[in-house]
């Protein structure tokens, strides 16, 4: 198996192109990428339509997926907000790759069984498949999706994100093949000799204990422990140093945890939630998910410090791991809010992961929301770096 990644920031998109193309050649010794995986800023949108014909006549990949995005990732180089465009190619002996595009009325209702949905993607559960899948957080509800696909495919490692750097409908590019969509989810499916493992680092720290929730109502969360949300938050703050009250302030979230049957309290085990609003009255606070009682929660704040240690925790210990073996290759899908937005300075995610996992090519882009799983469900999460890792098995 072989990888290999580059970005462009030729303003002409042929010249772009011909020069990714030519080092993603040169890396793959010329060998005929099964996959290529393509991503490109917004400048070039009057070109969109050229890009699956030239990489068919120049590269000839076997599948072409990809999106337009704000920010695009080549060869563990950032590109925010400028020309870019960025190619990843693959050779993967061995592994079926089974392209798809749905539309939102291509969703069926909560009541269709798993064969409704192997018929959509195109791919049978006993395959065993993984899934790469890009949105347009426009015209399609990206939750409905992954919900689809983890009933239908449980086993099934699910990353991806909601292409960002439009502002209306219409505006995002999906490639998949040979046809360009404007509308709706592309995704890719692979199985056969593939491994692909997901780290979905959410940048939070904890601040104060768990909890568990003893009353709630949907996303109104009303009491932990017996205790006023409010109440609890007043004691946290009180108690936390200046930097953290402003943060309790400005970038509050809530973990909560996703399995009943798992202790939390490792980075990693709670879903990231932002805390929306409060009720002044009752003491309640206003979250981003639905709740249940009994369930074990915890506050948490996001900044870059907390970011950089959690994404550094999680790929130690990804790389500490018994079955670990050097990668061939990754996609990063990334968080508009991070990057040099958020570090002062590019490249920051790309590099913590070359020098803790290994110098493998990595491409990717910054999202509008990203997809990866947190215990057995895959979500949509928000300042998040979620990363798809291959290597043969």
């Amino acid at each position: 198996m072989q990888w290999a990644s580059k970005v462009s920031e030729e303003f002409n998109l042929k010249d772009a192109m011909a020069e990714c193309i030519a080092s993603v050649q040169k890396d793959l010794n010329n060998v005929k990428p099964d996959l290529a995986v393509v991503f490109v800023s917004p400048h070039h949108t009057p070109e969109f339509s050229d890009i699956p014909r030239v990489l068919a006549e120049k590269l000839g990949p076997r599948v072409l997926i990809g999106c337009s995005a704000g920010g695009v990732i080549g060869g563990g180089k950032e590109v925010e907000d400028r020309t870019a465009f960025a190619l990843t190619g693959a050779v993967m002996p061995g592994v079926d790759l089974t392209g798809f595009h749905v539309d939102e009325m291509d969703l069926p209702d909560g009541d269709a069984g798993p064969a409704t949905w192997e018929r959509i993607i195109g791919v049978q559960a006993a395959t065993n498949p993984n899934f790469i899948v890009l949105v347009d957080p426009f015209t399609i509800r990206g939750e409905n999706l992954l919900a689809g696909l983890d009933y239908a495919f449980p086993g099934g490692v699910k990353v991806g994100g909601l292409a960002s750097g439009a502002s209306q409908p219409g505006q995002t590019a999906l490639f998949m093949g040979d046809t360009l969509y404007f509308s709706g989810a592309v995704g890719l499916s692979v199985s056969g000799n593939l491994r692909v493992d997901a780290v979905v680092a959410q940048g939070c720290r904890p601040v104060g204990p768990p909890m568990a929730v003893t009353k709630c109502e949907r996303n109104l969360l009303q009491e932990l422990d017996g205790m006023p949300p409010m109440d609890v938050l007043r004691e946290i703050y009180e108690k936390a140093g200046e930097h953290d009250r402003v943060l309790i302030q400005q970038a509050l979230h809530l973990g909560v945890s996703t399995d009943p049957l798992k202790e939390v309290g490792r980075p990693g085990d709670f879903l990231m939630r932002n805390v929306l609003g409060l009720h002044q009255e009752s003491k309640a606070l206003v979250i981003g998910e639905l709740l249940h009682e009994g369930q074990l929660v915890q506050f948490h704040l996001r900044d870059a410090q907390s970011a950089e240690e959690d994404l550094s925790v999680l790929l130690r210990r990804y790389s500490e791991d018994s079955d670990f073996d050097k990668p061939s290759g990754a996609l990063l899908f990334q968080c508009v809010g991070r990057g040099a937005n958020l570090f002062g300075r590019p490249d920051h995610d790309p590099e913590m992961f070359k020098t803790l996992v290994g110098p493998s090519p990595i491409g990717g882009f910054f999202c509008q929301g990203e997809i990866g799983p947190v215990g057995s469900n895959t979500y949509l999460h928000g300042f998040t770096s979620s990363f798809a890792i291959f290597r043969p098995k």
